[in-house]
């Protein structure tokens, strides 16, 4: 596994909060309109970018790099700055928009895990790449007329974020671990 990710374990963790608490603005607020959704769903997008990026500069500090994370990133300020600046967008056009963005991270979550050296680990990021480009692809298929009611919306936003959520979490606390056995081999052997 990487030492530079797993040196940044907490960032790949604040990633799977941010979309609990997506997962938390659907379930818990008043029946949004879909204009609400809209904005929930590129403020989750933005903070997920900057998590990305930071993730990856981070890991670059150190001499790995993680040029995908970082693109991965800037994708996903894009997809916010052009929701934010493209506001009264229909909400066919947001679904489509949604859909290629899902199946590009998720083409760069693959690619990201591709650096990581054979472990669970990598396992877990590519099952994040394959979450995201499957629910984009799906997303395509249904089309938009079935998925911009607001109710649906509030549906298919949770059923990208929870398995999302969920396996950057897992790969948090094995990131996490690996991050505190390192230290923990680097202390011993200087002693």
């Amino acid at each position: 596994m990487s030492a530079g990710l797993a040196r940044n374990w907490w960032v790949v963790g604040l990633r799977g909060l941010v979309g609990a608490a997506l997962i938390a603005a659907v379930l818990l607020l008043p029946r949004p309109t879909l204009a609400a959704f809209i904005l929930m769903f590129t403020a989750y997008v933005a903070a997920d970018g900057a998590l990305a990026i930071v993730s990856g500069l981070r890991a670059m500090q150190r001499g790995d790099v993680w040029h995908t994370l970082i693109f991965e990133g800037a994708v996903n300020l894009i997809l916010a700055g052009t929701v934010l600046v493209w506001p009264a967008m229909a909400a066919a056009a947001f679904v489509r928009l949604l859909s290629a963005w899902a199946i590009v991270t998720g083409a760069l979550l693959l690619a990201a895990a591709r650096r990581l050296a054979r472990s669970y680990g990598r396992w877990l990021l590519a099952a994040a790449g394959f979450i995201s480009g499957a629910w984009g692809a799906l997303m395509a298929a249904v089309g938009p007329t079935s998925a911009s009611a607001p109710e649906t919306m509030g549906w298919w936003l949770i059923g990208y974020a929870l398995p999302l959520a969920a396996t950057l979490l897992v790969l948090t606390g094995l990131l996490q671990r690996r991050h505190e056995q390192s230290s923990a081999a680097a202390v011993s052997g200087s002693a």
